[in-house]
């Protein structure tokens, strides 16, 4: 097996940094952030070019719509039920690599090991797990996520510190170890191909929830991202974790990508309201190996934030709550945590349900759900709040007047956007977008009906 590069310095020929850590609630980073360090702007290593010419000579082919240079494995391994539960994901070269992780002090095993194996910037692929989170396992259960890791390495062919483990479902069960080391002894590397919307369905789509897949383009490059909500449909009350991978043949360096991948994780999964309190084990990654060549960095890191933006919208509408997409767009904030923290707040608001489902909506007690988390602060002034619904102000305005067409036809599915204005005197820039699901009135009875 190959030996590990030495942890610590970053990769980057110019930074003896490592990527940054830090990022808002839900998410937070592995390590803390470095000091800026000029950077050179996407190249590769060194080695970066001899690696990838490698890597072709030796790959099979894989589909188009897939990254260069990336292997997939999905199957049954019997960790909970009859559909298949496990994914690797794996580079065939060594892959600058980003991610943000839960804030939640009770992290599971799999998020202190990931987080180890970001630390230097680089990876080679990811191992997710689903059916049971691992999550307050103890000891114990850290060894078996660790054991996993290494078999996974085994197959990858590279140091156990360079695989991600991630893991969803139920908290407090160990992993059902002789069914997965029995199914991982019996896979045989190189893995056969690039087959992500298998993957995506046996692990990020479990039970009750329909696997979420996105494909971009960036010049020569491919993005791919799969993602898995915190579901809430019946089945799915016991698996709150988020988690999302994306793979790239974009050349960045693993500082570059951090930083931008930070910045992607703000904008999209900080947007994520509904159900999105920090969980056990909470994972969103990138992983860029190179072999398509240079990117343009700036258009990059918008085709990855539309990318991440499109697979929230899609695991909100697909969370199981039975509802319509919530799109909530704050703005005149003093600045972007205001906004973001008002947008959380009234996404997850009984009174914003009322406001679109009643018969007599108001839109009053939404602006003082909006007013109460504003958190002025001494100093701040408050501002004149308004609200629109599709366009249309519902607040201030006479109730005979407060719903409009679009709020009328909500129930019934598609996607509300809501509006709200804080009106901070001065130039106020802050804005935030936050997406969740508007939990109709029937929720209550999938969730009493789930089979446990």
């Amino acid at each position: 097996m190959p030996r590990r590069r030495s942890r610590g310095p970053c990769p980057c020929p110019c930074s003896g940094a490592p990527p940054s850590a830090v990022a808002p609630f839900p998410f937070q980073r592995a390590v803390e952030p470095p000091p800026s360090a000029p950077c050179h702007g996407g190249r590769p290593p060194p080695d970066g070019a001899r690696g990838a010419r490698q890597a072709e000579g030796k790959s099979r082919p894989m589909r188009a719509s897939s990254p260069r240079g990336f292997r997939v494995h999905h199957g049954h391994a019997g960790i909970r039920g009859s559909h298949a539960d496990l994914a690797v994901i794996a580079s065939d070269v060594p892959a600058a690599v980003g991610a943000v992780f839960t804030r939640s002090r009770f992290a599971a095993p799999s998020v202190l090991l990931s987080r180890d194996a970001v630390a230097d910037g680089i990876a080679r692929g990811v191992v997710v797990l689903s059916g049971n989170a691992n999550a307050g396992t103890g000891p114990r259960g850290y060894e078996d996520a660790a054991e996993v890791r290494h078999l996974v390495a085994g197959i990858v062919d590279c140091d156990e510190r360079d695989v991600l483990i991630a893991s969803t479902g139920p908290v407090g069960e160990r992993y059902p170890m002789s069914r997965v080391r029995a199914h991982l002894r019996a896979v045989r590397g190189p893995l056969p191909g690039a087959d992500f919307d298998g993957a995506a369905a046996a692990v990020l789509g479990t039970a009750g929830a329909r696997p979420t897949i996105r494909r971009a383009r960036c010049g020569d490059a491919t993005l791919i991202g799969v993602a898995k909500g915190p579901g809430t449909g019946p089945a799915e009350q016991d698996d709150r974790s988020t988690l999302a991978f994306f793979c790239t043949d974009a050349q960045v360096s693993p500082v570059v990508l951090d930083d931008i991948f930070r910045r992607v994780a703000d904008r999209a999964f900080h947007g994520l309201g509904f159900g999105a309190d920090a969980s056990t084990g909470d994972t969103a990654a990138v992983l860029a190996n190179g072999l398509a060549g240079r990117v343009d960095l700036v258009a990059f890191e918008q085709v990855l934030g539309a990318l991440a933006l499109d697979l929230v919208r899609d695991v909100v509408r697909d969370s199981g709550c039975g509802g319509a997409l919530v799109t909530v767009r704050v703005t005149g904030a003093h600045d972007t945590e205001q906004a973001g923290r008002v947008g959380r707040a009234v996404v997850d608001a009984p009174s914003l349900r009322a406001a679109v489902h009643g018969p007599a909506p108001d839109w009053a007690p939404v602006a003082a759900v909006a007013g109460g988390h504003g958190d002025e602060g001494p100093g701040r002034s408050p501002g004149r709040i308004t609200i629109r619904v599709g366009g249309r102000e519902v607040f201030p305005a006479p109730r005979d007047r407060a719903r409009p067409d679009a709020v009328t036809a909500y129930p019934h599915g598609g996607e509300v956007t809501v509006h709200i204005d804080l009106g901070v005197p001065g130039r106020a820039p802050g804005a935030f977008t936050v997406h969740g699901c508007d939990l109709l009135a029937g929720y209550p009875r999938l969730g009493a009906g789930r089979a446990v």
